[in-house]
């Protein structure tokens, strides 16, 4: 039985849960995680309180494959996630040497000053190693399973870039989507039967408002791709059934 590796993702910051950032770093993380065959399994947000993201990161790490933390690794007052990840694993934070090099060289590039709260961002706890950031230089790191990156989603991107390489990857989950324009009430009982008869795909109803009034998105979804043909083709025929048979009396 293959094994497929699982994933749970960290938001790090109290601008997200105050919305003053909108989050774009879920998503994208979502995403390249499916390309790569690992199932992103938990998403968690948390304020910029250390015993929060230690809870927080202890809790997932025990669970899953990999854990990906994004924010909270600047240069400010409140960028403590070096330090909480640090007391998570029980070891000192302290200045990586080629971090401090890799900043020095890029801050003397561009002739910015390496003052003391820049160099907070060469901190990393013992015993991690370095995510290279190709977009401004600072890096992330890892420790254990946890992928630590930056809040800012062009520096994150380019950190899952970095990383990819080194995570061990599953069977990419496939899917298909069939479009019904009438209500998930009504294809529920056939979506259920066929969700029985394949146990290896995942079908899910995800109802919308367009144009003609309520509709609902059936994605199915599976690692199998005779399989999901198969549950495709039912799905068709059970949508298209109903679209004929059901505009009469309407849609719940």
């Amino acid at each position: 039985m293959t094994i497929i590796p699982t994933a749970a993702v960290l938001l790090i910051g109290d601008e997200v849960l105050s919305g003053r950032t909108k989050d774009k770093n879920l998503g994208f993380i979502a995403d390249y995680l499916t390309l790569l065959g690992i199932d992103l399994r938990e998403a968690r947000c948390v304020a910029d309180k250390e015993d929060d993201i230690v809870a927080a990161v202890n809790a997932l790490r025990a669970r899953f494959t990999y854990v990906f933390t994004t924010g909270g690794i600047g240069p400010t007052h409140d960028d403590i996630t070096a330090d909480a990840i640090g007391k998570a694993f029980g070891v000192p934070v302290t200045h990586d040497p080629r971090a401090v090099e890799i900043l020095l060289t890029y801050f003397k590039e561009i002739g910015r000053e390496p003052n003391e709260a820049r160099l907070r961002m060469a901190r990393v706890p013992q015993g991690a190693t370095l995510i290279e950031n190709a977009v401004s230089k600072a890096p992330g790191f890892r420790i254990g399973n946890v992928f630590v990156m930056a809040g800012v989603p062009k520096v994150m991107n380019a950190m899952m870039d970095a990383i990819a390489p080194s995570l061990e990857r599953g069977v990419p989950m496939q899917s298909r989507t069939v479009t019904l324009q009438g209500g998930e009430g009504d294809i529920a009982a056939p979506l259920g039967e066929i969700q029985s008869r394949y146990p290896d795909v995942f079908i899910g109803s995800y109802p919308f408002e367009g144009p003609s009034g309520f509709a609902t998105n059936l994605v199915i979804r599976s690692r199998k791709p005779h399989t999901l043909e198969q549950a495709e083709a039912e799905v068709k025929a059970a949508a298209a059934s109903l679209t004929q048979e059901g505009k009469a009396r309407g849609w719940n």
